[in-house]
């Protein structure tokens, strides 16, 4: 490879990474004490549950996914999709419904909350708490109220 095409190709991936980073920055100035305090990022797992037309973005690792299955059959349709593979995967992601981002503590789906922003979604919320508020909306009346409808 020439001198030339090895200098075009540094220069073109710093230009795309500079471009992505753009895109992250603008989304992050977006993120002022209104945006926080009016809690427009988040939302129960229970509200989650209850909404129609919406997907469990499950953002665990693989081992954990694997060994904890949240198939919620009755509520919503799930993707499997851990941290690592977003970037490949982002496909997957519907834009036309509500994106649940879950994971055990909350730092993998803020993480991934802001990545989906910086790539244009926008209809998405961080399921607050982790796995204790998850099963309390999984509880027998909750699941027979989501059937009987």
């Amino acid at each position: 490879m020439s001198l030339q095409l090895q200098h075009w190709k540094i220069n073109n991936l710093y230009n795309l990474k500079t471009i992505k980073m753009n895109e992250l920055e603008k989304e992050l100035e977006k993120m002022d004490i209104h945006y926080f305090g009016t809690s427009g990022h988040i939302m129960s797992s229970e509200a989650f549950l209850s909404s129609d037309n919406n997907v469990f973005l499950d953002v665990r690792a693989k081992a954990e996914q694997e060994n904890l299955k949240l198939p919620l059959k009755d509520f919503c349709d799930v993707l499997e999709i851990p941290v690592n593979e977003m970037p490949k995967r982002i496909n997957e992601v519907p834009k036309d419904k509500l994106i649940g981002i879950f994971c055990s503590a909350g730092i993998r789906a803020s993480i991934i909350f802001a990545y989906l922003l910086s790539k244009g979604y926008t209809n998405m919320k961080i399921l607050a708490g982790g796995y204790g508020p998850l099963t309390d909306a999984l509880k027998p009346g909750k699941i027979l109220k989501k059937i009987s409808k």
